[in-house]
């Protein structure tokens, strides 16, 4: 079989990037342009300004992408975007670029969900086996999915109300961090000792997960205890933060796969970046038998590789889309091309 080539956009939040990926698990080039820096200045994305900042970068990043893989879209086998979950404003910047290539050159099109190219970014150097049960956790989400195959999504536990990553970031803020904060976070971490008790998460027999309540009471503890003339040890409280966060993760991850008798785990997202929850999932799957799968720590964050390996699997079945698609700021996965 000869190699396909796809040229991914992925530009759902705050990171422009492009990337061209043979065969679903080769990166052959990758440029991402961040706007951490601006967004640093506000606390936080603020989506207008974030696709303004698309609309500026989308075409130097192809470009350059493109440059650096000594290749042109006319060498492309389908060209692919992100078209949901994200910020509407920015996934647009991306859609709509990769169709005016796609009507240009005569290209096919890919429509990509932005989780599915998480759970992607796991083939990268590495193919994943199946069943398998694949653990979301980003800014955005808090999921657990068993997969059957690569074209089965059944979601076994969510969030109840707050995503972990986010968790993680406004904890940072009331702990005085700059924005992103889930790596200043665990960077204090590591640096504390697990001192502060904190409240148990849900703990039930569903798979799955509520961070409200310890946002809350991480809140409260800072406020009334400055409210009393005492001092917060944040290197403290930001290890117990997360301690009892990786506790929750495991302890439901673990129930899941002994539920459904499932042997492989991947982890996915921006939070599976964390080497403290990447560690302590690996030991918890260890200890029952189960392979990890994790990606390396570039592949975590938002990137055209991981669109560009979850096109790959939708290319191979035959799944392309209209070039009147339309970005969605919510969709969950779904068993789309079964």
């Amino acid at each position: 079989m000869r190699d396909i080539y796809i040229l991914a956009i992925e530009s759902s939040c705050d990171e422009t990037s492009a990337s061209v990926v043979k065969n679903g698990c080769v990166d052959v080039a990758t440029v991402t342009n961040t706007q951490i820096d601006t967004h640093k200045l506000y606390g936080g994305v603020v989506p207008e300004v974030a696709s303004r900042l698309h609309l500026e970068n989308i075409t130097l990043v192809i470009d350059e992408v493109l440059k650096q893989a000594n290749m042109s879209v006319s060498d492309m086998d389908a060209i692919a975007a992100t078209y949901s979950p994200g910020l509407l404003g920015s996934l647009l910047v991306g859609l709509e670029a990769a169709k005016a290539l796609c009507l240009v050159y005569d290209k096919p099109f890919i429509k990509v969900n932005h989780m599915m190219g998480h759970i992607c970014a796991n083939n990268i150097g590495e193919k994943l086996e199946y069943p398998l049960i694949s653990l979301i956790i980003s800014g955005g989400h808090t999921d657990l999915i068993y997969m059957e195959n690569e074209s089965s999504f059944k979601y076994i536990g969510q969030t109840l109300d707050d995503a972990v990553g986010e968790c993680f970031d406004k904890v940072a803020r009331i702990l005085g961090m700059p924005y992103p904060g889930g790596p200043n976070v665990e960077k204090m971490a590591k640096e504390g000792k697990d001192s502060y008790v904190m409240p148990d998460l849900l703990n039930d027999d569903s798979c799955n997960f509520s961070f409200s309540g310890i946002k809350s009471y991480v809140n409260n503890l800072v406020h009334n205890t400055k409210q009393r003339g005492g001092e917060i040890r944040k290197e403290d409280l930001a290890c117990s933060f997360q301690n009892a966060v990786c506790k929750s993760l495991v302890n439901k991850t673990r129930k899941a796969l002994i539920k459904y008798n499932v042997k492989n785990l991947c982890i996915a997202g921006g939070v599976a970046s964390n080497s403290f929850i990447r560690e302590s999932i690996s030991s918890m799957c260890d200890s029952i038998g189960v392979k990890v799968h994790v990606p390396l720590k570039k592949y975590c964050t938002d990137n055209g590789t991981m669109i560009g390996a979850a096109a790959y699997i939708l290319y191979k079945n035959n799944v392309f889309s209209d070039l009147d698609t339309n970005a969605s700021s919510h969709e969950e996965l779904s068993g789309e091309f079964n």
